[in-house]
């Protein structure tokens, strides 16, 4: 087992994936950090009201994928703004099973398979206390959390611990307009109206998801 996967953690974004009544569910988390170097345990941090929680206290047994600075931001908006509950987030990308769990396909830094031992309420969230048992070697830079924000330009979810509601840009240049996305709040500005055929470049919707911003 190649341990020099875990230099990569970061306080950056993974994508937690795992099964749930036979089918691969997922998650974006930005909470994740190594508690021992001998035996390797770590932390991750879900929301209460996540699907992917469920499927975790179900099986125990996760995957966690290290997102790096090439990773599609789609993954990024598929797995962080929608449930699992109603869609399949593995739908145009796939997934390989590794050691029994879901690993979506595409770029990423390094993978952990992890199998839950403890979950401590935290109020809101829940910490889920993991043994790593395997690894599995990526390429790229790590992305971290504040690279998300500023070149890709993304903003956190309700569910995220981070969450502050206060991610909104400051205001567009004189005669241009600002358009936001609905689902996850990424922002373009333009010269004039939307192009119909735009395309959210982090959760994938169409124009009709756009709003001008006032």
């Amino acid at each position: 087992m190649d341990t020099a996967v875990l230099h990569k953690l970061t306080y950056g974004l993974y994508i937690l994936g795992a099964f749930k009544d036979g089918n691969p569910v997922g998650c974006v988390i930005n909470t994740c950090f190594q508690v021992t170097s001998c035996n390797p345990l770590l932390v991750v941090s879900l929301n209460k009201n996540n699907y992917t929680l469920e499927a975790i206290k179900e099986n125990k047994r996760f995957s966690l994928s290290i997102l790096s600075e090439d990773t599609d931001p789609k993954l990024i908006g598929r797995f962080g703004f929608f449930s699992s509950r109603n869609a399949d987030k593995y739908e145009g990308f796939g997934f390989d099973v590794v050691d029994y769990v879901p690993c979506v396909n595409g770029n990423f830094a390094g993978r952990l398979i992890l199998e839950a031992e403890q979950f401590i309420d935290c109020e809101t969230h829940v910490l889920v206390t993991a043994r790593l048992t395997d690894t599995v070697p990526g390429n790229g830079i790590p992305m971290s959390y504040a690279y998300y924000h500023k070149v890709i330009k993304g903003t956190a979810p309700k569910s995220a611990p981070t969450y502050s509601g206060d991610d909104a840009c400051d205001t567009p240049d004189a005669g241009r307009k600002r358009y936001r996305c609905e689902v996850c709040n990424y922002e373009v500005d333009m010269d004039g109206d939307l192009p119909a055929d735009f395309v959210c470049p982090v959760c994938g919707v169409d124009a009709s998801y756009f709003k001008q911003v006032e």
